[in-house]
């Protein structure tokens, strides 16, 4: 499954209980629209490092990273880009070869 597609699960199914109506679109602003407030955005921050096996930090706790769908996905296309780049031992390569 394509990262925006796991994100939109995730957010979906866990934190708007099933209520596919509030998330529009891939560009749709969390914050602006209430898709998230500040308890959903850190559970979505867990989720991405867990899942997607990077770090988010702090000074990445930005809406250009975690806003929208499209940010979300396009933050751990460059986030996986900079591990795979500089440490080629990192553990998100011990866990997803």
């Amino acid at each position: 499954m394509a990262p925006k597609e796991e994100i939109k699960k995730f957010i979906v199914d866990e934190l708007l209980f099933g209520n596919t109506a509030l998330l529009t679109g891939d560009d749709q602003s969390f914050l602006q629209t209430g898709v998230l407030d500040s308890s959903g955005l850190l559970e979505l921050i867990t989720f991405i490092e867990n899942t997607f096996g990077i770090a988010v930090e702090d000074d990445e706790l930005v809406p250009e990273n975690l806003d929208s769908l499209d940010n979300v996905e396009g933050f751990i296309i460059r986030k996986r880009g900079r591990l795979n780049s500089y440490d080629p031992a990192c553990s998100f390569h011990s866990a997803h070869p």
